[in-house]
């Protein structure tokens, strides 16, 4: 498992000016339940290859990846490859009911894609409800051969694999909230590499260990794969150096803190510089949302210098304060993209189709003889311009679009927002039942092959405000500008970045506030934009693209593996 396959130039190959081979990794993943020992108690979890969290995958840009997956757990399932982009695999994107079925208890379904123009750190996760919080792993992706970074390489490269942890069945958990329309119970840990450090109970031992040598630079591939937490990360008395976000590199940029959102990564060198000793790295919610309850808890590893006495307690950083927007806004805002670095896309200037699109959540009905759990004893619900996505269960969009399946979706996904409102004034929202209830479809928006959307994501305040980290499938985007507040365009569009924005697939929207983004549809296919909240996807915070198919067999959509899982 795990071990490259090289074939000759013209298999398996980018066609380079060098001779350089490309290789196809391959490997085999047995999902299935496994118990361990965390917070004093014997749990069952689900997971990969009898790890938490599962095997880390390295690649170079260029290489074909084959990943076997074998489904020996009592539950459905799909694996996604977050923020890859799947150009000419969209059959591999591993959706449920958006690319693929999942594969049922018992089968099996085999990846096949190739990793092109993306350099950095990127992750693979189950994409059914809850089990992404115990199926997952990192995607490492390495310049080809010949090729560098562009920053001094590092003397070692670290997954930090950020998560959550529950004392608790997860599937159970969610079906739960699901089933009263309320919220999931908060997680009972956070997690640096599946271990929740000593902070926690009968977590002595259980504490994520690096060891360092002064003087060394150490590259970190920093990936938050929670259902809900997002995290201030950081490390006692040392700076990091962010030099990439999503595998798309940025401009080398120093700070003493990280905030990640749900599913996004985050790659940062650190420079061995301190004193010979012990330092202590965390991470603790960054929480925006009154109504969704917190898990107010603080995970920690540690950092050991070679050299260091055993008996030397480590140093703590002081992590912000859960609430402080201020710090997060500042570390998101300040990214920008490495201008004519590797794999560098220039803003496109000409826009064929702009969209503002209100993002948030709300309420639904509840059914009669049910008691619901949500705000005003109705159902959570959750929409994008008043629409709450609902998947189809006899067979995937994708099929649907390939096969020309009528009925499954209609294309008039709005392109604005049914009405305007104040959206982020809660005072004036919260009396207003309108705004609460969302109908529940399947819309999506169709593309033309290579057409250049504009997209505001604009927070509401209908039930509440929060930061949502929304992830678009299949392709990157440009972040223009954020802010807080309801976006004007006359106000703002001078606020855009047209020169060397970040490039991201997950950005949180500021609480309260905006984002504007830019992307191109040259990949042809279905894909599903979200929010990257577990529950909320759940509840129908997404939507879709349907892109249609280019000019040329390289642009268009192949057939389906004949051994795609049927629903």
């Amino acid at each position: 498992m795990g071990s490259p396959v090289f074939f000759p130039v013209g298999i398996f190959t980018l066609l380079v000016a060098t001779t350089a081979l490309a290789a196809v990794v391959e490997h085999t993943f047995i999902a299935q339940n496994m118990t361990v020992n965390r917070l004093c108690n014997r749990q069952v979890i689900t997971a990969v290859n009898g790890s938490l969290p599962g095997p880390t995958i390295r690649v170079r840009e260029g290489d074909s990846l084959i990943v076997h997956v074998f489904n020996k757990s009592p539950y459905n399932f799909t694996l996604h490859w977050h923020g890859v982009f799947q150009k000419g695999s969209c059959w591999a994107d591993g959706t449920n009911l958006v690319t693929q079925c999942p594969i049922r208890p018992g089968h099996k379904y085999t990846h096949k894609f190739r990793i092109i123009d993306q350099e950095g750190t990127l992750w693979w996760h189950a994409h059914v409800p809850a089990l992404r919080a115990t199926i997952y792993g990192a995607l490492v992706i390495r310049p080809k051969s010949g090729h560098s970074y562009p920053f001094p390489k590092p003397h070692r490269e670290v997954p930090i694999l950020l998560g959550e942890w529950w004392n608790a069945n997860v599937v159970d958990v969610l079906d739960q909230a699901i089933a009263t329309g309320g919220l999931p119970n908060v997680s009972d840990a956070y997690t640096i590499n599946g271990l929740p450090g000593d902070l926690y109970q009968c977590s002595q031992n259980k504490m994520y260990k690096l060891n360092v040598v002064a003087g060394k630079t150490y590259l970190l591939r920093i990936v938050n794969t929670a259902l809900v937490a997002q995290f201030f990360y950081k490390i006692a008395n040392h700076n990091l150096t962010v030099v990439a976000v999503d595998a798309s590199y940025t401009k080398p940029y120093t700070t003493d803190v990280i905030v990640i959102a749900p599913g996004q990564t985050v790659d940062a060198l650190l420079v061995a510089n301190q004193d010979i000793g012990s330092y202590y790295m965390a991470a603790g919610p960054y929480y925006t949302a009154a109504i969704i309850p917190l898990d107010n808890t603080t995970t920690r590893g540690v950092i050991v210098y070679r050299g260091a006495s055993p008996t030397t307690m480590p140093l703590m950083p002081a992590l912000p304060a859960r609430n402080d927007t201020p710090t997060a806004h500042k570390f998101s805002s300040n990214l920008h993209g490495l201008k004519d670095g590797p794999h560098w896309v220039q803003v496109p200037r000409h826009v064929d189709y702009k969209m503002f699109v209100t993002i948030g959540l709300g309420l639904e009905p509840c059914a009669a003889n049910k008691t619901c759990l949500g705000p005003l004893g109705s159902r959570l619900s959750a929409s994008m311009n008043n629409q709450s996505l609902v998947l189809p269960r006899r067979l995937s969009l994708l099929q649907a679009f390939y096969s020309n399946v009528d009925g499954v979706y209609s294309t008039d996904f709005p392109a604005k927002p049914p009405t305007e409102f104040d959206y982020t004034n809660g005072s004036i929202n919260a009396n207003n039942p309108a705004f609460f209830f969302a109908p529940k479809d399947t819309k999506v928006t169709k593309l033309k092959y290579n057409s250049t959307v504009e997209m505001v994501l604009q927070n509401t305040a209908i039930i509440g405000v929060e930061n949502h980290p929304m992830h678009i499938h299949g392709v990157n985007f440009h972040v223009l500008a954020q802010g807080f507040g309801n976006y004007n365009a006359d106000k703002h569009r001078n606020m855009f970045n047209l020169v060397d924005p970040q490039i991201r697939s997950t950005i949180g929207v500021p609480v309260g506030g905006w984002a504007v983004l830019r992307f191109t549809a040259n990949n042809p296919g279905v894909w599903l934009m979200h929010c990257h909240l577990d529950s909320h996807l759940e509840y129908g915070f997404a939507t879709v693209f349907v892109v249609e198919n280019g000019a040329t067999s390289e642009t268009t959509l192949p057939p389906p593996p004949a051994d795609l899982p049927k629903c």
